[in-house]
This record gives structure tokens, sequence and C-alpha cells, in this order.
């Protein structure tokens, strides 16, 4: 597997992808204020805010949009712009806890005491201030303080004549603190005068804690939920062994330059990516590929920064470092996969645009009502309906259904070694009905190799290395796999040979040792002369395998026949199963002459077969099944299938061949294994089935939960009263205590991230 590394500098005027961490984002809606702000900056071609990453992706024009207009929108908005990057090396804002969970702990603990405090009376007699006075000292820092966020937030967002959760919040608590407040330092004023007034700091107080602590434990959930990127950016070593001057010498891996020799001793960490350059080892790459098994490595061959070197030596020639290496691309692909949109997410944003100014309009009628036909004091019942509806409609959960699903599906797939570019693909891949898969390359390993050798007179290894020495100098296919073969022997194939001539389209002949040799096909014997004898026959029935077959001749006699194929690879009969299992056609698509595509076909079960078919017109044949209105997924090499895989619905290259751009596929996987693709399809199946949960449950919380904070029970309870039981939920005439509607609103977001996380469960 080699993946191409080169990077160019983008020209000035050319659009580029800036990351940026926001800070004071807490609903959809924020999501929306973000992106409106930040596609109003000239220059600014598209803008995208994930809730969940606390990112925001742009592509502008950098000579006419500057990091300092973007951070300027943003902050006009009533944001933050936490960390700026170019979508290399942001690693993303995941929210600081630590300044949340100090005003969460402040706040939930004053609720506790202004809570108790009243059923305590031992402690009332001996207060030096009467109580209202006293609860009013203690909510008003949780007030002012621990709660400043939501009114800076709302306050901006007023700004610009917008809303948003905090809004939600900043009004709800203010109207339960600002009439306790008055209640406290205005006991006599008249609204008072006809009943025993009471307070609702504890309501105030509660809430803000409850809504701090549900934004801590997002922030923890969303912490776990970027789980995968943390784990593969954790693994990159620190430092690296440098042979400089013929000596070795430590330095950090970033001063490692292309081209230097690097030494990696058993059981360490490969700091960059390189070809080797002296020794053999095997090394685990189970962290890229999520295949468990070591892999050899010996001279030539390829490895990647963070895989682990397992016995032997290793001297390697540097080839990809930093951001250069496979570990840091496949980092960037999932996190702008994590920080892109799905589609199916516009349902939530379109509901959150309007979310919070109806929330408020609501609440604003349910209080005209409540006063004019609530129980006395209805005033008082109309702010605890009120304030309930604020608090409990907040729309977090929508917001976070989801972009926290897709982070945590995307992150467990690429520990599967499988790469999905974008949200877009994600969701497309869970409707697959179709899998076009290619054949050489995909199917097979696209290395002709010696499969079948049957020698008359002489041993395999004496036709072997005859053979091989006269292929030595061929640069055919199959006169490569000979001499491969030959070489994994360990026979002589170096020996010089003399008078050595190549048959067009049928074979070579020349002396070896003094002896006239001759492999190819039937007819470049039968052209010269040789008898044929029963070792035709065999060579025959080899052919009807799809194998191609040469002949040896020695001495004018036929001697051997060696049969060459391009193997299936292995596992491909499972990989196969599996996506028959979820309901999967598989559809042969190849370029190979029919006879052998049908032999390889029905050794793999595969029952339709499009055969011969030039690069060109693979697209066409992808879009002929679209028309059926079926989805379609090619599965190729990236290079020849390049127009397939862009033509269907899916694009899912195998990372194998001689170069590949990730970039160019919906869906990369790095193992090359077609097992891969049974991966992609489940890990979007069991994503979108975890984003439809989220989205409903987000959606029935609100529709279920907002009427009853509105007051809807009243009319059942308004004779009877509410029994006993229940009374701690909805007091005494139905209303829905605010407290409450605060903690199931905190409880709602994180029970979404929660589930979310489920996912990084699912066996692949």
């Amino acid at each position: 597997m080699t993946i191409s590394a080169e990077k160019q500098p983008a020209p000035a005027g050319d659009p580029t992808n800036i990351t940026l961490s926001i800070g004071g984002m807490s609903c959809a809606a924020c999501v929306g204020h973000v992106e409106a702000a930040l596609r109003g900056v000239e220059g600014v071609e598209s803008a995208a805010v994930n809730l969940a990453t606390e990112r925001a992706t742009v592509r502008c024009r950098t000579d006419v949009a500057g990091l300092e207009d973007l951070r300027s929108a943003v902050e006009d908005e009533g944001y933050s712009v936490l960390e700026v990057g170019t979508g290399e090396d942001a690693s993303g804002n995941r929210g600081p806890t630590a300044g949340i969970r100090g005003r969460m702990a402040f706040s939930l603990g004053v609720a506790a005491v202004v809570m108790l405090l009243p059923k305590v009376p031992s402690l009332l007699a001996t207060l030096p201030v009467r109580l209202d006075i006293l609860l009013l000292i203690l909510a008003t820092p949780v007030q002012f303080w621990a709660g400043r966020g939501f009114y800076v937030g709302a306050w901006k967002a007023l700004r610009r004549g917008t809303s948003n959760m905090n809004t939600l919040i900043a009004v709800g608590t203010t109207v339960a603190y600002a009439y306790s407040a008055a209640v406290t330092l205005f006991p006599h004023a008249s609204v008072f005068a006809h009943y025993e007034a009471a307070t609702f700091f504890e309501t105030s107080t509660a809430i803000i804690g409850l809504v701090l602590l549900g934004r801590y434990l997002e922030a923890r959930a969303k912490g776990r939920a970027s789980e995968a990127i943390k784990a593969l950016l954790s693994l990159r070593p620190e430092r690296a062994r440098v042979i400089r001057d013929g000596s070795e010498v430590e330095v950090p891996v970033e001063d490692v330059g292309v081209g230097e020799q690097v030494r990696v001793l058993p059981g360490e960490r490969i700091p960059v990516d390189g070809k080797v350059a002296a020794g053999e080892s095997w090394v685990d790459e189970s962290l890229l590929t999520g295949e468990s098994m070591p892999v050899r490595k010996g001279e030539n061959d390829e490895v990647y920064g963070a895989t682990i070197n397992t016995t032997g030596s290793l001297t390697l020639e540097a080839v990809g470092v930093g951001a250069d290496t496979l570990l840091a691309r496949i980092v960037r692909l999932v996190e702008e996969a994590q920080g892109s949109r799905a589609p199916v997410q516009r349902l939530a944003d379109v509901v959150s645009s309007w979310f919070v100014p109806a929330v408020i309009a609501l609440a604003a009628v349910v209080f005209l009502l409540w006063l004019s036909v609530g129980p006395s004091p209805s005033h008082v019942y109309a702010m605890v309906a009120a304030v309930a509806v604020l608090i409990i409609a907040c729309p977090c959960a929508m917001g976070l259904a989801t972009p926290t699903a897709i982070m945590v599906g995307t992150g467990r797939a690429a520990e599967s070694g499988v790469l999905i570019r974008s949200a877009e693909a994600l969701e497309r891949a869970h409707e697959t009905e179709v899998v076009v898969l290619d054949k050489t390359g995909t199917l097979t390993t696209g290395v002709p190799t010696v499969t079948d050798i049957v020698a008359s007179d002489l041993t395999e290894d004496k036709l072997l290395t005859l053979a091989g020495r006269l292929e030595r100098a061929s640069e055919h296919p199959v006169g490569r796999a000979i001499v491969a073969a030959a070489q994994e022997r360990g026979l002589p194939v170096e020996a010089p040979v003399h008078t050595s001539r190549a048959v067009p389209g049928m074979g070579i002949v020349g002396e070896v040792d003094g002896r006239r040799v001759a492999v190819g096909s039937l007819r470049l014997h039968e052209d010269a002369g040789v008898p044929m004898n029963s070792l035709v026959e065999t060579g025959q029935e080899l052919a009807r395998s799809a194998k191609t077959v040469s002949y040896v001749a020695v001495d004018g006699e036929v001697k051997g026949v060696i049969a060459v194929s391009d193997t299936v690879k292995e596992g491909i009969e499972e990989a196969l199963d599996s996506l028959r299992g979820q309901g999967v056609e598989v559809i042969m698509l190849t370029g190979d002459s029919r006879r052998t595509a049908e032999a390889v076909a029905r050794s793999l079960g595969i029952e339709k077969v499009i055969a011969e078919v030039l690069p060109a017109d693979k697209a066409d044949h992808i879009a002929a099944l679209q028309e059926d209105g079926r989805v379609v997924a090619m599965v190729g090499d990236g290079m020849n299938d390049a127009p397939a895989l862009a033509r269907a619905d899916v694009g899912i290259a195998v990372a194998t061949g001689t170069d590949i751009a990730m970039e160019a596929a919906d869906i990369t996987l790095i193992q090359g294994d077609v097992m891969g693709v049974a991966r992609a399809i489940s890990v979007s199946r069991e994503t979108m089935r975890t984003i439809r949960q989220n989205l409903f449950w987000a959606f029935a919380y609100n529709v279920a939960l907002i009427p009853v904070a509105a007051g809807v029970l009243y009319p059942v309870f308004s004779a009877q009263g509410v029994p006993e039981a229940l009374r701690p939920v909805l007091g005494e005439f139905g209303f829905l205590n605010p407290i409450l509607a605060a903690g199931a609103m905190a409880v709602s977001s994180v029970s979404v991230i929660a589930n979310s996380l489920r996912l990084k469960r699912i066996r692949l």
C-alpha cells in the first residue's frame, strides 16, 4: 500500500480550508448563527459548523477573507474563536471543563443549601438575618457569576436580533430570581398583600446548576466520542533515531527530513513513513488497518509511522514526515468527516432555527393564560409554568443528535481501517443495495503468481530454475511471476543466459547451461516443431480454470507446465458472504476476458459478471444500474476505476496499487480488504439507526414535556389535587416543577450522547 503524500501549496487566490474552534455554542440555533456570520464574510465560499466537535470548517480565499475577518464575524455574533488551524493542524476544541465544573459545583451547592435551610427549624432561630434575605444573598452570586455566561451569550445574540439556548436560560432564571428578589425586598407591596408570597431562589439556583451540570457532562461525553482521534494522535512517537554523519542521533520527530536514514529497534514505534533500507522484521499495523496479525517487512517494503516494529532492527529511508504521514492524513480525514454535516441533520437545523423564538412566544402565551385563569395566586403559577416551558424546551438534544453519532461512527470505522470522507458519504452508504467490485486489485491481488508446476522427467525445482533463468531478463508479467517463484524457493536464477530471444506474443527461447530452453504458449512450441505429449492436456485443463499456461521445452521436448494466475485475495469469500448477509447484491465489473472473469466469479459465488469493459466505459455501466433506482457502491483501486468511483452513489477505494489519493473517494479501505466494504456499510447502518433514535427521542422529549410544562395537566388535577407521590414533580395543581424541567433538559442532552457512544462497541 502506497499513499501519496505530496503536498502542493495553494496559490494565494485559490480557496483554502480553515478550521476554527468555536467557544460559546450551546445548541443547534448557535450553529446556524455562526454559519450565517461566516458565510457573510466576503471571500467565504462555504462554512460548516459542528456542534459536537465545536469546530467550524470554512472554505475561503485567504487573499480576500483574512483570519481576523473570520474571527470578527464570529465574535460579533456573540461567540469566540479559541483556536485557528488549516484543517491539518487544528486539533479542535473539546471544551474546557474546569471552569464549568467550578461554577456547576458552586451553583448546586448553593441550591442544596437554599432548598434544605428552610426545612431545618433549629437553624432558622440562629440566623442573623431574615431567611429570605439570606437566600437572596446566597442566590445572587449564582445568578450573576455562575450564570454570567448565559447573560453574555443572550445579550450578544440579542444585539444581532437573534436568540439561542442562552436566551431561554437567562430569561427563565431571571424571571424566577427577579420575582423572588422583589418579594424579599418589597414584602409589603400591594401585589403581595393578599397572600403569603413564596420565593423561588431554589428554582433559579438549581436551574443554573443543573444546566451547567448538563454542559459539563456533555463536554465529558464529547471527549469520549472523540477518543478514536485522540488515541491515534497519542501514538505518534515524539523522537526518532536518525543516522547522521555515520552515527545515530536522537532528534525530535519533527526534525527528521525526507530521505534521511532512521533506525528503529525491536519494540519501538516507527516514527515516520518510509521504505526499509536494511533489515527485516514483522510490523504490527493494527492501529491503521485493524488487522491484528503483524506483517513481514524486508528491503524496499513500505512502513508507516506509529506502527510497531516487533522483532528485528530496521533502517528506514524517510519518505513521509509530519503532516505528510499516513497517520496524519487519516486523522485529518476523520476530523473532516466528524466536522461535516449529514443531510439528515437538516431537519434539526430547520426546527432549531425557529424553535427558540417560538418557545419564548409560547412561554409568554402560557404566562398570560394562567395569569388570567390560573389558580390563586395566578401570577405565581403563571410564572412557574412560563419558566418551566423556557427551561425544558432548550433544543440541545436536537443539535447533538446527529453530530455526536457521526463523530463516534467515523471514529469507530477508522479504528477498523475504514476512512469515511464525510457525513454525507456515511449517510448514503447505509442505503447501498448493489456493490460493484472491480476484479484486478480488488477481488484479486493484482499481481500474477505461479499457482501450478507440473514437471516430467525433471524435478519442479529444476524446471523452475531453467524457466526462471531464461525469464530473468523478461518484462512480461508472466515472466516476472516465474522469476519471483524461483527466487522464493531460493533457486539460482542470476546466472547469465546466452542467445535468449523473445518471440512477441508467444514467449521466449534461449540457451541455458548449454541446453536449448523455450518457455511460452502452445503455439510457440508448435511453430518450432516440438512434439506434443500428455502435458498438453494438463495445460489445457489449467487454462480452463482461467490460468495463463506456459509450456517449458528442453532440447526440443516439452518437460513441464507452469500456470500463472492473478490469485484471489485472502478472506474474499468471507467478505462477500458478509455483504450478502446484509442484503446487498454483488456484481463483478472488469476489463478482463469473459472466460477469466467468469472463472473467478464462479469460484467466489458471484452470479452477475460484466466483463471486457474498457475503463472509460465502467461509469456507463454504473449509471445503467442506477437507472433502476438502486443505490450503487463501486469498489476499485482508485486509478483506472476513477470515473466509475465518481459516478457511483458511494465510491470506495481499496488502498492498494502504486499510488492512490484518499481524498478522491467517499470511503477508503486502508487495509485493501473487501471486508472493509461490509464494515463501511455496517457502520453506516448502525450510525444512521442511532441518529434516527436520537432525533426521535429529542423531538419526543420536547413534544411530550412542553405541554406538561405549559400546564396541560391542570384541568386533570384542579378538582382533586395532585396525588402526594407526584407533588414533588407537579406541585399542588399539576404545574411542572422548573427544577425538574432543568434536570430533564440536561438528561435529554446527555442521553443522546450516551446513545451515540454505544457505537464504540459495535462489532466489525
